[in-house]
């Protein structure tokens, strides 16, 4: 109820998608996601934040972005295979709501109407992301012709 996710949930939904969550603590370093491994879950971040890498050959671990307080985490548990598309790893305490995606695409198959508001959610800072990523890829594309 007081993270920018639940703005506009009526109290029915709320209490309907509260039945898949729980609270977590996780420690700098701990991982919410591993690149390749099931995902089975998204977070809701209230406090803290988490790096999101993906293995560069020859680099090692590569951060593309960091999550912060308020924002969500994890969309991968709403697209068959439902498999992590990078890791996800705290870099501070961080304090979220981490909810179970098998429970959540249970509700939304169940109800077309929960499944509307889990997409006016996910898509907006997907899409927030994506514009972001193309913007660093032509800062590199930029630096790379300089």
């Amino acid at each position: 109820r007081h993270h920018p996710f639940a703005e506009g949930l009526d109290e029915e939904t709320l209490a309907l998608i509260a039945g898949c969550a729980k609270n977590v603590v996780l420690q700098p370093g701990d991982y919410l996601h591993r690149e390749g491994a099931a995902a089975d879950s998204f977070y809701l971040l209230r406090h803290g934040a988490v790096a999101l890498e993906t293995f560069v050959p020859g680099r090692g671990a590569f951060t593309f972005l960091t999550v912060k307080s308020g924002e969500i985490l994890g969309a991968d548990w709403l697209i068959p295979p439902y498999r992590s598309s990078f890791d996800a790893r705290a870099v501070e305490l961080t304090r979220a709501i981490s909810f179970d995606g098998k429970c959540l695409r249970g509700k939304c198959e169940a109800d077309p109407r929960v499944g509307y508001e889990m997409m006016k959610r996910f898509i907006p800072p997907l899409v927030k992301r994506l514009q972001s990523a193309r913007m660093q890829a032509l800062g590199m594309y930029d630096a790379a012709n300089a």
